[in-house]
This record gives C-alpha cells, sequence and structure tokens, in this order.
C-alpha cells in the first residue's frame, strides 16, 4: 500500500525588518494616496501659525534615528519657512549703482533658519536636531527636535545628558547642530568648498 504523504503546513516566515523600516519606506517611495494626504495636510500647516508644538513627530522612523525619545523633556515643533531667498529694501536716496541690489545672500540654509527661530523662541530648551516634512510653491516646512535640560529624566539619561552641559547652550545659534555644520562647510575638509572656513572664521581675516 501506498504510504500517504503528510502535508506540512507552511508557516508564514516573520519579517526581517522593523516597524520603522516601513516608515521609512513609506517616506521614500511615496504613493500617490500618501503624495495627496501630505499635501492636504500641508494646506491646514499653512493657514497656522509658523512654529506648532506636536505631541508627537510624524516621521517617527527619522525622529528616533536623530535621538528623540517619548518621554518626558523631549519637544517637537513643525516650522513653517517661506522659500524664496531674502530680499533687503531699496535705497531710497541718491547711491552708487551698486547699492541697489535687492538679493541678500544668505549662507544659513533653511533648517538652520528654522532651528534657530525654535531657539529663540524657546529660551528653556536646547535644539537636538532637526528632519524636512515637506514643501509646496511657497514654504519648506520642518519638525525640531528640542530638548528641556532642566528636566531630571533628562539629567538621568546616559545618552542625552550631555546636553545639560554649559558648553552645549545655544547649540542652533552657534552652528553646532547638524545643520549649521553643513552650512559652515565642516561636513567636509575639501579645498573646493565656497563655505569654508566658517563665517566667524572669515570676519576674523579682516582685523
Amino acid at each position: 500500500m501506498a504510504e500517504k504523504k503528510t502535508e506540512q503546513k507552511k508557516t508564514p516566515q516573520a519579517s526581517a525588518h522593523g516597524f520603522y523600516h516601513y516608515i521609512k519606506e513609506a517616506w521614500k517611495h511615496q504613493s500617490p494616496e500618501f503624495i495627496k494626504e501630505i499635501r492636504n495636510k500641508m494646506i491646514d500647516w499653512r493657514a497656522g501659525n509658523r512654529i506648532v508644538k506636536l505631541e508627537k513627530p510624524s516621521r517617527l522612523d527619522k525622529a528616533r534615528a536623530l535621538g528623540y525619545k517619548a518621554k518626558k523633556g523631549f519637544v517637537v515643533f513643525r516650522v513653517t519657512i517661506e522659500r524664496g531667498g531674502r530680499h533687503k529694501p531699496r535705497p531710497t536716496v541718491k547711491r552708487r549703482s551698486k547699492r541697489f541690489s535687492v538679493k541678500k545672500i544668505l549662507r544659513m540654509n533653511y533648517r538652520w533658519v528654522a532651528e534657530q527661530r525654535v531657539q529663540r523662541k524657546y529660551l528653556n530648551l536646547e535644539v537636538l536636531n532637526s528632519y524636512p516634512i515637506g514643501k509646496d510653491g511657497r514654504f519648506y516646512f520642518f519638525e525640531i527636535i528640542a530638548v528641556d535640560p532642566n528636566m531630571p529624566e533628562i539629567k538621568s539619561d546616559s545618552d542625552i545628558n550631555w546636553i545639560c552641559n554649559s558648553k552645549n547652550k545655544n547649540r542652533s545659534l552657534r552652528g553646532l547642530t547638524s545643520a549649521g555644520k553643513k552650512a559652515r562647510g565642516l561636513r567636509h575638509k575639501s579645498p573646493n568648498l565656497k563655505v569654508r572656513p566658517s563665517l566667524r572664521a572669515w570676519k576674523r581675516r579682516g582685523r
């Protein structure tokens, strides 16, 4: 008699990727439904305030990679920055022709500007890092991760209590964040970079 073959049930294989991987892929390879949802959100963002405090990050994977933790002491803000460069007022009296330029060359990138606006508004916080969440024809939208160095939860956390040191005070205003270092040309030491040396070093050369 022929032996009956026993059918083995195939167990589904566990996914090798975690939850944050799929969030990252959703932002990296945006579907039409995802793009439509972001556009509808940007309509509300444009109508709201320029700096808004959030309950949780929109890009949880990016925020966690940059040091964010869901605990007391961490705060996330959404900042809206107008695009199109910067302009200075034209002179109203008779001057030399080269004085009539209206475009001002801003060496700071938009993300660094967004970090500085949060730092100046909330003096008790320190900016940790930031990341973009969208843009349209008029605005850039960033999320800024800030930390309260006076919270006991931050002081007792060995991963983030370095920000409580006084030498890290006002790090976004001093160009010590990732966006600030990129604008200052401190990512690479190539002689072909037009932003090196830093702005403060450039000012000292004329003295």
